[in-house]
């Protein structure tokens, strides 16, 4: 019995190797981040801290392609859920998720639910993703939009990338929502973005997208709002730029965000930058939002260490702060944890 369970272990590693190669995929995927944090959070009406332990966007996925009666046309398919480690919670939570087409010289179409291009035109900007120290809590734009459909270039010049994204709404015209968004587009986000040697750069827009950012245990799109309903349409515009070198980081983000039916305007800035020795990378990195109608200021700022202990793995420490300026509301997080990577 047990030579017949080792000659299909060895069958199946010999067939499935012949089949990746056939369609590149699928490809199994995914990271395990877990930390141990301090959390303080101090406000006007009270103060108090915990410890915790955090799954940090932990997350398993398949992606692959496909290969079709098409010459130079491939399907491409991506399937991303978020595992929550620390306590179960909800086993899956839906991230990136797509299917499409590429060719060869004509780009990339793809449908899903997904990142859009302004997000993503965050490049390597963000040294503290997926942490208390994430822009995530300092800026709006950082959106995974549902019921979106994007077009890729291929990469122009060797260097540059357009990505076009549309989104509908998907109500319909009646009585009741004579303005619905029905529309084949009724948000749009692009991006250009720059890739050659060790510098990179984009330029990205959002028009009428519906984002968020995550101030303290309140989530507020602008520092101007006040939590209450407001209209959740944004045009964001965004410019992006930075240098990554195999001894240091450097990296500038500007932003500017206005209501797109009320005259609500956030401008933010992010600086980042970190120096690598060796298996250790010392990061840190400083944002501000100021909203106009307020004069209210959001600012973060966040200090770390990485530690590679294995090629897909590694250590680290952080300390992190959000705080906004009148309501002097203020949330402080150290924490220490490990991120492994793995794909088969």
């Amino acid at each position: 019995m047990k030579k017949q369970l080792l000659a299909l272990a060895i069958g199946s590693m010999v067939v499935a190797p012949s089949v990746a190669m056939a369609d590149k995929g699928p490809t199994v995927y995914g990271k395990v981040n877990v930390s141990y944090e301090n959390q303080d959070r101090d406000r006007a009406s009270f103060s108090n801290d915990a410890w915790r332990l955090q799954s940090n966007a932990s997350r398993l996925g398949v992606k692959g392609e496909l290969d079709l009666n098409i010459e130079d046309v491939v399907a491409v398919y991506q399937a991303e859920y978020q595992i929550n480690v620390d306590d179960g919670g909800t086993p899956f939570e839906q991230r990136n998720i797509f299917g499409g087409f590429k060719h060869a010289t004509a780009g990339t179409l793809i449908a899903g639910n997904f990142d859009t291009p302004l997000k993503r035109a965050e490049m390597k900007v963000d040294q503290f993703g997926d942490t208390p120290g994430d822009i995530d809590f300092l800026m709006a734009g950082q959106l995974r939009a549902k019921n979106i459909i994007q077009y890729s270039s291929p990469k122009l010049a060797d260097m540059l990338t357009l990505n076009v994204a549309f989104i509908p709404g998907e109500e319909f015209d009646d009585v009741a929502n004579p303005d619905a968004n029905d529309g084949p587009a009724d948000a749009i986000s692009a991006s250009l973005t720059f890739q050659k040697d060790i510098f990179y750069g984009a330029i990205a827009y959002d028009s009428e997208t519906t984002t968020r950012t995550r101030g303290g245990s309140t989530p507020r799109r602008f520092v101007d709002s006040d939590g209450g309903a407001q209209d959740p349409q944004n045009d964001i515009l965004r410019f992006v730029a930075g240098v990554n070198t195999s001894a240091f980081e450097a990296g500038f983000l500007y932003q500017l965000a206005e209501g797109a039916n009320n005259n609500m305007e956030d401008t933010s800035y992010l600086v980042s930058g970190a120096f690598k020795t060796g298996n250790l990378k010392l990061k840190a990195q400083y944002g501000l939002t100021e909203g106009d109608l307020t004069d209210e200021e959001r600012s973060l700022w966040a200090l770390g260490a990485d530690y590679k202990v294995g090629k897909n793995s590694k250590v680290y420490a952080f300390l992190t702060e959000v705080e906004e300026d009148l309501s002097e509301d203020k949330d402080t997080t150290f924490g220490i944890g490990f991120d492994h990577k793995f794909s088969m």
